[in-house]
């Protein structure tokens, strides 16, 4: 993939593979072209070249939803909850469905009800024990609960991947947990997984595989098994370079 900014290159011809039921952790330094390489793949940004495949076809994001209507869910660092609103309205932002029959067809009613015991199936379906009642405003709900509630409306809805930008940045070590057991219970349900993070100790917890972003390319992809903690970050950081040989290896 390859994205420009004037005489900015934002992505030097960066690979990416995504398997099936795996969590693909992207991980860099500042400026090292993550934000740029999710934008693209959630449709924010459009590729200047290379090709996009998602299931062995091709496809092409030109906003946001295109990326979205093809089951690619984004959880972004700011969230994008509306505090106001109940949990289950949260949940069908922007996809809010209506009753059955001329309730929802004339009269455009909203299902309510619906709604809020399909986000409690899909809540529960994740594991989550903090979060019990549907009609509750996020804006009394915790940081990790809001988090929760983003991670769950991703999952219900990101039918072939679902992407977490630092889920558990500015959370305490609990909730911080909670999102992880989050994240491994999303990857039994089968859903493949990216996740960008500054957290090492996250990264190497819950990840199969490590792309690891430096100068607007990739520097190498590695395991857990593969290389330690410390020879991740040296890599990232340019400390050591990863020949290629070891990159076949570890992937």
């Amino acid at each position: 993939m390859i994205k420009t900014f004037g005489r900015v290159i934002g992505l030097d011809g960066v690979d990416i593979e995504l398997y099936p039921g795996e969590v693909l952790a992207v991980i860099g330094d500042n400026g090292a072209g993550k934000s740029t390489l999710i934008k693209c793949l959630s449709g924010a940004y459009t590729l200047d070249g290379g090709e996009m495949l998602l299931d062995g076809n091709h496809v092409a994001f030109k906003r946001p939803q295109d990326a979205r209507d093809a089951g690619i869910e984004t959880v972004y660092q700011t969230l994008a909850v509306i505090p106001a609103l109940d949990i289950a309205s949260n949940l069908y932002l922007a996809r809010e469905e209506r009753r059955p029959g001329p309730l929802g067809s004339v009269l455009r009613m909203l299902d309510k009800k619906g709604m809020r015991e399909r986000a409690s199936d899909a809540v529960q379906k994740l594991g989550i024990q903090t979060i019990q009642n549907m009609g509750q405003a996020v804006e009394t709900l915790s940081g990790g609960q809001r988090q929760a509630v983003a991670v769950a409306r991703a999952a219900a809805f990101g039918s072939k991947v679902v992407i977490l930008d630092e889920p558990t940045a500015a959370l305490g070590v609990k909730e911080g947990n909670a999102v992880l057991d989050m994240i491994k219970q999303l990857r039994e349900n089968g859903v493949p997984i990216i996740l960008i993070s500054h957290n090492m100790p996250h990264v190497w917890e819950v990840a199969d595989r490590i792309h690891i972003q430096r100068l607007a390319r990739r520097a190498g992809i590695i395991t857990p098994q593969s290389h330690t903690m410390q020879e991740g970050v040296a890599i990232m950081t340019g400390a050591v370079t990863l020949d290629q040989g070891a990159q076949k290896e570890a992937s």
